[in-house]
C-alpha cells in the first residue's frame, strides 16, 4: 500500500471527516502527502548497500485562507502526515537520520489552493529511525538483534558496523562514538569487536578489544548502551 492509499485510509478513520470540510475547494491533504512522497523519492540518497537515507523534517507553507481553515486541525494533520511518512519509509526501506516531523505554516504571499513543501535532513541525539522488519512486530526471522533506546535492529549481516559515520550499519549520533566504532560479528558464538575507536568499547562495563556475546549483553560505545539479544 502506497503513502497516498495509506493516508486516505487514515483520513477515513477520523470521526466526522473534518478534513473534507476544511479542504473543500482548497488544498487537499492527499496533495500534501503526494508532494512529500515525491520529495522523499527525489532526495533519497544511497549511503551504502541496503541503506538509503531520506529527509525527515518537512515544512508545508499554506496560504492565509487555507491555514485559517485548518486552525483547529493543524496538530491532527501534522500527526497523520508524520505517521504516513513513516509507513511509506518502511515500504521503501528508507532510513531517517532523526525523528520525523511535519510543520504546517502560513505564507501570506501564497494564493488559496497553492502550497509549498520543503524537506531537510536533521540529525538529533536519538538513534535514527530504521525501517521495520518485514516480519511481524517482535519477529525478526530468527536473527539476533540489538536494542538501542527502545529501537530494535535485526542483525542480518555477518558483520554489522556500529558508528557515527553515515556508512555505519547502525548509526549512533553520540559525540563520544567514532565514525567506525565497533562491529558485531555473527560467528559461533557472536562477538563484539572494537574498531580502534577513540574512546573504546565496553561489554557489561568492562573495556574490551574483542569478546563473545551472550543474551542480554550490554555494549557501551561513547555514552550509548546497546543490548544484544540472541536469536
Amino acid at each position: 500500500m502506497g503513502l497516498l492509499e495509506n493516508f486516505e485510509q487514515r483520513l477515513d478513520q477520523l470521526v466526522n471527516t473534518p478534513f473534507q470540510r476544511a479542504f473543500k475547494n482548497a488544498v487537499e491533504p492527499v496533495e500534501i502527502a503526494s508532494r512529500i512522497q515525491q520529495l522523499m523519492d527525489k532526495r533519497a540518497a544511497i549511503i551504502s548497500r541496503g541503506r538509503t537515507v531520506v529527509p525527515n523534517s518537512f515544512t508545508v507553507e499554506l496560504s492565509s485562507s487555507d491555514f485559517e481553515r485548518l486552525e483547529d486541525l493543524v496538530d491532527t494533520i501534522q500527526e497523520e502526515l508524520t505517521g504516513a511518512i513513516r509507513d511509506y519509509a518502511k515500504e521503501q526501506r528508507y532510513t531517517f537520520q532523526g525523528r520525523v516531523s511535519v510543520t504546517l505554516d502560513e505564507d501570506q504571499t501564497l494564493d488559496t489552493g497553492v502550497f509549498t513543501v520543503s524537506a531537510e535532513t536533521k540529525r538529533d541525539l536519538h538513534p535514527p529511525e530504521q525501517p521495520a522488519a518485514a516480519a511481524g512486530a517482535g519477529d525478526y526471522g530468527g536473527h539476533p538483534n540489538l536494542i538501542v533506546a527502545g529501537h530494535t535492529y535485526p542483525l542480518t549481516k555477518s558483520r554489522t558496523k556500529i558508528g557515527r559515520g553515515v556508512d555505519a550499519d547502525i548509526t549512533v549520533d553520540d559525540p563520544g562514538v567514532s565514525r567506525n566504532h565497533a562491529e558485531i560479528v555473527l560467528s559461533t558464538p557472536p562477538v563484539v569487536r572494537d574498531l580502534s575507536s577513540t574512546n573504546g568499547t565496553a561489554l557489561d562495563g568492562r573495556k574490551i578489544n574483542e569478546s563473545p556475546l551472550h543474551d542480554g549483553a550490554r555494549i557501551t560505545v561513547g555514552s550509548t548502551t546497546l543490548t544484544f539479544r540472541s536469536a
